[in-house]
């Protein structure tokens, strides 16, 4: 699947999705550029991870259009969806926890052998190289999350925030050329969320990512996002840069309430003034 150089990686085009009668999103729409980071945001219930679900096939849009480089996907399986280079992550975390971290990596790649089943079952020379070649990918993704060291050990036992980085690098051995990510601060301390940043940029710049972000962590949002997309109740209420969606007095009223005063206002605006840039921009390091 290609395209050209100026086409948006990811386009919503009035995209709504109905449950029941329910309207979860109502004709939502914005335009994903190549390697840009992307921030979708809004309060709990806002449509976020429906529209995520959208994308990648496991819901089917009741109208409007989702193209992925050009190309149409909406109704589109979830596995062809995966093959064609969208990765993602889950706001609930899905690992296979009996497993050892690298193999939870490392199963993601298992399409991509070329040895095929009976090159598995006889232990040829293809069989281990492609098993080489897929753990040195795996060792790099985990040492670029700061993982390596626990390769070993069983995937549940791993904190929280180790466990939300474990399953970005799990979907980066798709080689997605975009990924989705619901809520990959869940649970982070301030020392990991800002660590995050600089991870999620390192994505984008090591492998020529395009990103698009869930976050409630506003200082994540703030802090790594380029543009913003703001939605409340399936709509769209705002769009632009993260300077323009901290002010913008629809989004406040979204998260603080319509009769939110002037200093629950002030507050929330020094709250994502405060966020912390992250340094090293560009780096292909993480230690």
């Amino acid at each position: 699947m290609t395209a050209a150089a100026d086409t948006p990686v990811l386009e919503l085009d009035g995209i709504v999705k109905v449950f029941g009668g329910l309207r979860a999103i109502g004709g939502v729409s914005f335009a994903v550029r190549p390697k840009q980071i992307f921030g979708l945001i809004g309060p709990n219930g806002a449509g976020k991870t429906t529209i995520f679900n959208v994308v990648t096939g496991v819901y089917k849009p009741d109208g409007g259009a989702v193209r992925f480089q050009g190309h149409s996907i909406g109704g589109v399986a979830p596995w062809r969806i995966a093959l064609a280079g969208i990765g993602r992550t889950f706001q609930n975390i899905r690992l296979f926890t009996q497993m050892s971290v690298i193999e939870n990596v490392m199963v993601s790649a298992h399409h991509t052998a070329s040895a095929g089943v009976l090159g598995a079952m006889l232990r040829t020379r293809r069989h281990a190289d492609n098993e080489r070649a897929m753990r040195d990918k795996a060792l790099e993704l985990l040492d670029a999350f700061g993982l390596a060291p626990h390769k070993d050990e069983e995937a549940r036992s791993l904190p929280y925030g180790s466990q939300r980085r474990l399953e970005i690098a799990r979907a980066m051995m798709l080689e997605p050329k975009l990924i989705l990510l619901d809520e990959p601060a869940a649970g982070m301390n301030s020392r990991e969320a800002t660590k995050l940043m600089e991870q999620i940029r390192w994505l984008r710049d090591r492998f020529g990512l395009t990103i698009v972000l869930v976050e409630h962590n506003m200082q994540v949002v703030m802090g790594v996002c380029e543009h913003v997309h703001c939605v409340d109740h399936g709509e769209t209420i705002a769009s632009g840069t993260p300077d323009e969606i901290k002010r913008h007095p629809a989004v406040l009223a979204a998260y603080l309430g319509e009769e939110a005063d002037e200093s629950e206002v002030e507050a929330a605006r020094e709250a994502v003034d405060a966020a912390p840039k992250p340094e090293g921009e560009g780096e292909e390091v993480l230690t």
